[in-house]
């Protein structure tokens, strides 16, 4: 024991360097580690990033569909509910594509609206998808009131957010913020759909600000109005009996209906 106490101290300077390695191994191996838990939390994170991302898609679909809920139609309108799986926005152009057709009940003419308000028509359908002419395009006119003055106008489409208000007879009556909704007229709209609200250009140049969220647009109800009963025949108004009994024509031998003859002497 004498001799490990000489000795062993004195070999403390030869084992320095193999402590360190041993100690540079053992760091290393902690790097290695706290590296690799490092990957996979930043692996965790990124898929929790894309959960976060499907969670706020399917919240704003979800607000989306809940405001479509909040439309107030007439009873008499019924609709079908579709997706908006292309928009084409070009500067020429501006409809847009839905994944429902003609097997869905859509057909050429009928009116589209989303929570807000009226979007625009149908115009082309095929067995599953139709294409959606937007309000704001430039082939649109829409025969219009605008509450409270009654007045009618028609709104043509420019490609933008704002189309014009066209055909006012009392431009000076009308006023900023006054609503703008369909008047019915023509039959292609149904009357009362919300287009949205009167803006005056810095020209003067009367517009409406289209109420619905154009930007974004994913789902649309197409309406579908109920077929009206049509009156084919007289009815219960004039009874076919009534008809019978009233002469086509008076008869000119029926006693002091029957006239003079004329003579030539004008007596």
């Amino acid at each position: 024991m004498a001799l490990v106490d000489r000795f062993v101290p004195n070999m403390e300077w030869a084992l320095a360097p193999v402590t360190q390695f041993t100690r540079i191994v053992s760091d290393y191996q902690s790097y290695a580690q706290i590296y690799q838990r490092n990957q996979e939390l930043r692996q965790e994170l990124q898929r929790m990033k894309g959960w976060q991302e499907a969670a706020l898609q399917l919240e704003q679909t979800n607000a989306q569909l809940r405001a479509l809920n909040n439309v107030q139609l007439s009873p008499s309108l019924g609709f079908v509910t579709g997706e908006v799986i292309t928009d084409s926005g070009s500067p020429f152009s501006q409809s847009g594509l839905l994944n429902v057709g003609s097997l869905d009940g859509v057909f050429d003419g009928q009116a589209a609206v989303d929570g807000l308000g009226l979007v625009g028509r149908i115009s082309g359908v095929a067995d599953h998808t139709s294409r959606l002419v937007f309000l704001s395009d430039v082939s649109s006119q829409v025969p219009v009131i605008i509450r409270p003055t009654g007045q009618k106008a028609i709104v043509h489409g420019n490609n933008t957010l704002a189309p014009q208000v066209l055909f006012i007879e009392a431009p000076d009556d009308v006023l900023p913020g006054m609503r703008v909704v369909t008047s019915g007229d023509g039959g292609v709209f149904p009357p009362e759909l919300l287009i949205g609200q009167i803006v005056r250009a810095r020209s003067g140049e009367i517009r409406v600000l289209l109420s619905a969220d154009f930007e974004g647009l994913e789902f649309v109800r197409i309406l579908r109005a109920s077929p009206q009963d049509q009156i084919s025949g007289s009815g219960d108004l004039v009874g076919d009996d009534i008809l019978d009994e009233v002469p086509l024509a008076i008869p000119v031998n029926q006693g002091s209906l029957e006239s003079p003859p004329l003579r030539r002497d004008g007596n």
